[in-house]
């Protein structure tokens, strides 16, 4: 790689229809043709977009055994397959724009009726790029969506764009998780999330500096009034808003955010990421470079010989 291009971002954050896949994909293709009339290259729109996130404000008796059945039906109902129409029209927006995108989808498998899975999608022109189930669900998530195999933690080399990866929300706290996708070289990072905290926004920008890739972080912003009336679970009583948002972008070499937050209302940061802002950065600090130190920094303990199989220095590698 000795080419640095300049490319535009865009944090979508937006509002799904909420158990409406069509509607949602539909408000997702506008937000693309938006995005791309900014200028944007590439496009991130939010964790389970389509078309809901188990929330934990009003998800948290989903363990039950009873009681569930109705959303669970509504919800596997308007997810999605990777090989079906919805997705398509998604692929058909990004060629009609000339944009990529990376969105949260809940996913069914296209095979037979069964799991969901919590999954970033990376598309473009060309189709779908890249798939990743989210490896560890969240608290109520886990009654959900299914445990990702982690044999999808990759990175898109995309021509004239640059290598976009990341992971799906709390992921991103995963150092290991984190450690393979900084492996293949991210210089674009999506995070597509549901933590509208201050603390996440912190790791947002101590995975830019970690990682020196520009990151992407959008979350959803969910006012009460997105519930549909037939909604099948009560909601707490007096809440107004679900998710406050916060989305931003961050640069990769003090991790400053260059656009945002964003919070309280849906809308569009747009920022221009120079990409040898991530080779300087990389000068400085290479997480998997000359700051590596793998021979003293194996996870196989001192003295102790690596499980059969494993590498001797004890640390992942790519598929």
């Amino acid at each position: 790689m000795t080419r640095f291009a300049t490319v535009r971002v865009a944090a979508v954050q937006a509002t799904p229809v909420i158990l409406d896949a069509e509607a949602t994909v539909d408000k997702a293709a506008g937000l693309l043709a938006e995005a791309a009339g900014r200028g944007a290259r590439l496009a991130v729109l939010p964790e389970c977009f389509v078309s809901l996130y188990p929330s934990n404000a009003w998800a948290r008796a989903a363990p039950s055994f009873g009681g569930w059945n109705e959303l669970w039906e509504r919800m596997w109902e308007q997810s999605v397959d990777v090989a079906g129409p919805l997705v398509a029209r998604l692929v058909a927006a990004c060629r009609e724009h000339d944009v990529h995108c990376v969105i949260g989808v809940n996913e069914r498998e296209d095979e037979r009726p069964g799991t969901l899975y919590n999954t970033m999608l990376t598309l473009g022109p060309a189709g779908v790029l890249h798939r990743h189930r989210k490896l560890m669900p969240t608290m109520q998530e886990r009654v959900f969506h299914g445990f990702g195999a982690g044999d999808d933690l990759g990175v898109v080399d995309i021509a004239g764009l640059g290598r976009v990866g990341g992971l799906v929300c709390w992921e991103n706290r995963m150092p290991l998780a984190r450690y393979a996708i900084y492996r293949q070289g991210a210089q674009l990072w999506a995070a597509p999330t549901a933590d509208d905290s201050d603390g996440w926004l912190a790791s947002m920008r101590h995975i830019a500096i970690e990682s020196g890739a520009f990151v992407v972080s959008v979350p959803q912003y969910i006012p009460a009034g997105a519930f549909p009336a037939d909604f099948p679970v009560a909601l707490p009583e007096g809440k107004v808003v679900f998710g406050e948002g916060g989305a931003a972008i961050v640069e990769p070499k003090w991790g400053e955010v260059i656009a945002g937050p964003l919070r309280g209302e849906e809308g569009m940061l747009v920022a221009d990421c120079d990409l040898r802002a991530g080779l300087h950065a990389k000068r400085w600090f290479d997480a998997v470079g000359h700051y590596a130190r793998a021979e003293v920094l194996a996870t196989t303990p001192a003295g102790a010989a690596p499980a059969a199989g494993a590498p001797a220095d004890g640390l992942p590698r790519e598929p």
